[in-house]
């Protein structure tokens, strides 16, 4: 995930609040992923981003695209965006509104790092594994890296369980050379 700004942290926390006043958090979520989906395109971006365009055919060009397929305000904040020269921080606006919905549900993302990629099976273990932990439905995010060489790392919030074959070396290695 992209580190969290703080701008796009406060134009997250603007759309949340404006879409739980409207009773309308899903849409306004799923408008958001569309709006940052259409409007990343490296095409549209260069229009949509470009200082030399007249603001009303950048404009014009977000209406095209998004009017009749996400919510009013949607549109108003991506248009916010282009105005102000930002809106290459729409996905961060996403993801930052996507955490603000998973808290307010209960849901907390995990990352899972492994050396090989997980069966079906042992990633409903993980997840079980973490949801117990936690006491809160998951959101697993998962990936692989090969210089784990075994096991896994999960990452929840600030914590970090690391139960990868390098990680266990690692400690190991700083076992021996501290009891020298």
């Amino acid at each position: 995930m992209a580190r969290r700004t703080s701008a796009a942290r406060r134009y997250a926390e603007a759309a949340f609040q404006l879409a739980d006043r409207d009773d309308a958090l899903d849409a306004w979520g799923d408008g958001l992923a569309l709006a940052a989906r259409l409007l990343s395109d490296e095409r549209v971006l260069r229009i949509v981003d470009s200082p030399a365009r007249p603001y009303r055919s950048r404009l014009d060009l977000i209406e095209d695209l998004l009017r009749s397929r996400v919510p009013e305000g949607v549109l108003k904040l991506a248009a916010l965006l282009a105005q102000k020269g930002r809106i290459e921080r729409l996905p961060e606006v996403v993801a930052e509104y996507r955490r603000l919905l998973d808290r307010r549900r209960g849901v907390v993302e995990a990352r899972v790092t492994s050396a090989a990629p997980l069966t079906a099976d042992e990633t409903e273990q993980v997840r079980d594994w973490i949801t117990r932990l936690t006491g809160q439905a998951v959101d697993l995010q998962l990936g692989v890296d090969e210089d784990l060489i075994g096991g896994l790392t999960v990452r929840v919030g600030d914590t970090l369980l690391d139960a990868s074959v390098r990680g266990r070396l690692e400690r190991l290695r700083n076992q021996l050379i501290a009891s020298r």
